[in-house]
């Protein structure tokens, strides 16, 4: 089965696969910090993407098993709040919880930023687990 088939990806079209591509290959600085600490399945063994499509939107980074979304947000999102809540709920239709951390988060709080998601993820598992009986 081609990735693109997959389910994980909710509809998205290959306009938003190629800006994911882009984005995966100019990562921020500190969306590079988290990547460190996520990839290889160092969290509870789960699988992270980065700058996965999902529907017409780029999550930052995502975990299909726990339908998880995590968010760095920049300066930039301080002044975007509202359209950052819509983007939120939009996700939230699939299924998918949205955490949002401030790059200050990452770059001073990366410790206690890696327990929100490892106990975030573990739950969202345990529930998806529950709904599905």
């Amino acid at each position: 089965m081609r990735e693109k088939d997959k389910t994980m990806y909710f509809n998205a079209n290959p306009a938003t696969f190629q800006k994911a591509r882009h984005l995966r290959n100019n990562m921020t600085f500190h969306e590079k910090i988290l990547w460190e600490r996520l990839k290889g399945k160092k969290i509870c063994g789960l699988r992270f993407r980065r700058q996965h499509p999902v529907d017409f939107f780029i999550a930052d980074f995502y975990c299909h098993e726990a339908r998880l979304v995590i968010e760095i947000d920049g300066e930039i999102h301080n002044k975007q709040k509202d359209y950052d809540q819509g983007r939120s709920a939009e996700m939230e239709k699939y299924g998918i919880l949205v955490l949002r951390f401030s790059n200050f988060d990452i770059e001073e709080k990366i410790e206690e930023v890696i327990k929100e998601i490892e106990k975030t993820a573990m739950n969202r598992i345990e529930l998806l687990k529950t709904s599905r009986h």
